[in-house]
């Protein structure tokens, strides 16, 4: 079976009478319905004009067109400057409008109303929602967003960090530099922190000999491939419905070995428990904590599936950038440095929640890494019923787009946001900083939330712990430039 079928108000009236006053509330479907009438048509909404039978899908094409759809953050920085807080790219063909939206209160406003299952903008290639979702979150939840479940991973992650540092420390030059190659490296790394916590399997990626065929270095391939053509696919005019394109045909290919290679360790994990005496909970994976208490081994597929194909390339990338502002900011590396000695006078001692809970500039540098220079432009819904958005009347069906890459950066939202100011996210320097709650949300927000976000958060914060509590980390070279991509969660086989 091929990718394709896998993946698949009333104003308030009061009556006076002589011996009181009773107020009759406004009903908020009327208020809905009022506010609706009374909104400016969509058709009004700002954007580049579509052109007859071409639509905007000419836009992004390659040469003729005037956008870089493989670079969503310059596009969508871009429709802001050009258009303001509310922008449509319609005419799109093969796939419903696109709705900026840069208006940090009205995010917050799309997120309030949503209901227990909010739809995330559909993929063709790549679907999975509504109830379905539903039912596969209600049951993996707790065991990968409770943060007391998060913390027993932190001794497995950070004997797989240790590995790579000392991977690191083989891997330098005679001028103490990393391999041009190093993001690949970082990718090995994420890998088999995934494998671990999800499979409690060591897929081998850190091996002092690799070779460019072995199986975790085609997962990584495969997976890079896949989330990095996506806008192309869904943006661009899509060829691949009505033929194979050769974009296409990749694509699929590197999904079926991908889910091919993935699922025959996901298959030994599921051998390995039927034999498994557990004596520390501490030794089960993510996938057996869920098999036990959940028949269908499905929901386990589908789950180790979606940590390990998003998790790889988008924790990566989030590491790189990460690593690239440490290096190039030599103070706030100094702080982090003096920070992690005070809490580990013992660079090798070994971490735990209490430790990692007391790395606030460690954290607070993450933030505000992920609200400048995120890897991911932001989160995205499609809308279940009509709405008014900034004064105009959307209706159902239209995938909006919150831009928080961009968001982020708006003086409106965060005071000094053209400033690297890790302090803005610490406690005792919020009232100093002015932060809309919505403004940079890089895991989204509600129901539809990542649901790798703390694993993620963690897998970083050990690596960095470990990292510039013996090292110091410097670059040389040109300055580099970060894209961003679109990114997806939770996928059907």
């Amino acid at each position: 079976m091929s990718s394709a079928s896998k993946i698949s108000k009333l104003s308030k009236n009061v009556i006076r009478t002589r011996s009181s006053v009773t107020a009759i509330n406004p009903q908020p479907e009327a208020i809905h319905l009022k506010a609706l009438d009374s909104a400016k048509p969509y058709s009004e909404i700002p954007g580049p004009k579509p052109l007859p039978i071409l639509g905007n899908t000419w836009r992004l094409l390659p040469l003729i067109g005037q956008y870089d759809v493989s670079d969503v953050a310059r596009l969508s920085s871009l429709f802001y400057k050009e258009y303001g807080k509310i922008v449509k790219l319609s005419g799109l063909i093969g796939r419903p409008d696109l709705l900026f939206i840069y208006d940090a209160d009205e995010i917050e406003k799309v997120y309030r109303q949503e209901g227990p299952t909010p739809f995330r903008p559909s993929m063709p290639c790549l679907v999975k929602h509504g109830e379905p979702w539903r039912t596969f979150r209600t049951k993996v939840q707790k065991p990968i967003l409770q943060l007391r479940t998060v913390k027993k991973y932190i001794e497995p992650i950070e004997i797989v960090t240790k590995d790579f540092i000392n991977r690191m420390i083989e891997m330098k030059d005679e001028h103490d530099e990393m391999p041009k190659d190093f993001d690949n490296e970082i990718h090995k790394w994420s890998l088999e922190c995934i494998g671990r916590v999800s499979l409690d399997v060591r897929l081998g990626c850190l091996d002092p000999n690799p070779t460019p065929n072995s199986e975790p270095q085609k997962i990584i391939d495969a997976a890079k491939y896949a989330l990095r053509n996506i806008a192309i696919l869904e943006l661009r005019f899509p060829f691949w419905r009505y033929f194979p394109t050769t974009i296409w045909t990749k694509y699929v290919k590197n999904m079926d070995y991908f889910i091919e290679i993935c699922m025959k360790y996901i298959d030994e994990a599921m051998e390995r428990l039927k034999t498994k005496t557990v004596v520390d909970e501490k030794e089960l994976s993510l996938v057996e904590r869920i098999l036990a208490s959940e028949p269908d081994p499905k929901t386990a597929y589908i789950l180790a599936l979606d940590l390990i194909l998003v998790g790889i390339d988008t924790i990566s990338m989030a590491v790189c950038s990460i690593l690239y502002q440490l290096a190039t900011r030599p103070e706030e590396q100094e702080k982090l440095y003096r920070e992690l000695k005070r809490i580990l006078p013992d660079p090798d001692e070994p971490l735990d929640s209490k430790k990692l809970d007391q790395m606030v500039f460690l954290k607070a540098f993450v933030k505000e890494v992920f609200r400048v220079y995120s890897t991911v432009i932001g989160n995205g819904r499609t809308l279940q019923e009509d709405m008014v958005i900034l004064g105009y009347r959307v209706p159902k069906g239209i995938q909006v787009v919150f831009p928080t890459l961009v968001t982020g950066s708006i003086e409106e939202y965060v005071s000094q946001a053209e400033q690297f100011i890790p302090e803005r996210w610490m406690k005792r320097e919020s009232d100093r900083y002015k932060i809309h709650p919505f403004a940079s949300l890089p895991y989204g927000h509600g129901a539809r939330m990542c649901l790798g976000r703390r694993f993620a958060d963690l897998e970083i914060q050990v690596l960095l712990a470990k990292i510039f509590r013996s090292y110091k980390l410097e670059f040389h070279t040109s300055h580099l430039t970060i894209k961003s991509h679109l990114c997806m969660h939770q996928m059907e086989i």
